[in-house]
């Protein structure tokens, strides 16, 4: 199996891990439904705002003629709301998880309690793991809003602005998601964030594989919420795979003279 497969195979066994252990389902719930109630009052607003904040920063189209005033103005609007999407979606998962810290670190050791083999612990007291995460999560975002501006700004590009960039847009969001994610289970693994994205650059394909149809899906805030278990325990079974010590070569068959004797 392609290791684009392998990544979204891992998706789809954490959520049935999840949906298999009711009792961790619910558990993991609770932190997504906070922290989607905050999104969605600050998407909400930003429906609202995106409007006059076109008209602000293009005050030279004040005297513009029909079409084109409403042309650009209303791509601005478009794209700061996708901006702001784009955002959210990334975000959302470092925010659940850093409100949800101890609630995911016990899911994701269930998971590996489940999957036999050691279980291991980061040892660090809670204030430290809380202080530890939030700041990986922000260097990350800086990353995330590097992206994002650059995306934003090639998105009026004509033709691929409005076919390729959001494309690419989905890829980094998807890359993000899965080193936010497997970062739960990494973390007690002893990996630091620059030893985490190293070995995501290691296995590309199945971090897409893994975030990317998960961005897709927290396009929609109620999926995102229900989905948010499962991608737990499958970026903690994906970071399994990832930190599994290389298989031993197959023994040589004996030369034939040898079989022979």
């Amino acid at each position: 199996m392609s290791d684009l497969g392998a990544g979204f195979g891992y998706l789809i066994k954490g959520q049935r891990w999840a949906f298999g252990h009711g009792r961790w389902f619910g558990f993991g719930l609770l932190p997504a439904l906070i922290t989607l109630v905050v999104y969605a009052g600050a998407l909400v607003g930003l429906g609202y705002g995106a409007d006059d904040f076109a008209g602000w920063v293009t005050p030279f189209a004040d005297d513009w003629s029909s079409p084109w005033q409403g042309l650009l103005r209303n791509t601005l609007v478009v794209l700061v709301f996708v901006l702001g999407l784009f955002l959210a979606v990334v975000t959302f998962t470092a925010v659940t998880l850093l409100v949800g810290q101890p609630f995911y670190e016990s899911l994701s050791e269930e998971v590996d309690r489940s999957e036999g083999g050691d279980v291991p612990e980061s040892g660090l007291p809670l204030w430290r793991e809380l202080w530890i995460s939030a700041r990986d999560s922000v260097r990350v975002l800086v990353r995330v809003a590097f992206y994002g501006v650059l995306l934003f700004a090639l998105g009026f590009v004509p033709v691929i602005g409005q076919t390729v960039i959001p494309a690419l847009g989905f890829c980094v969001t998807g890359y993000f998601l899965a080193e936010e994610l497997t970062a739960v289970a990494l973390q007690r693994r002893g990996m630091v964030l620059k030893d985490r994205l190293a070995l995501l650059r290691g296995r590309r394909m199945a971090a897409l594989g893994f975030g990317v149809p998960l961005a897709l899906a927290f396009v929609v805030p109620l999926v995102a919420v229900f989905l948010m278990p499962g991608a737990v325990a499958g970026a903690t079974l994906l970071a399994r795979d990832l930190t599994a010590p290389p298989a031993a070569p197959e023994p040589a068959p004996a030369p034939h003279s040898l079989r022979k004797g």
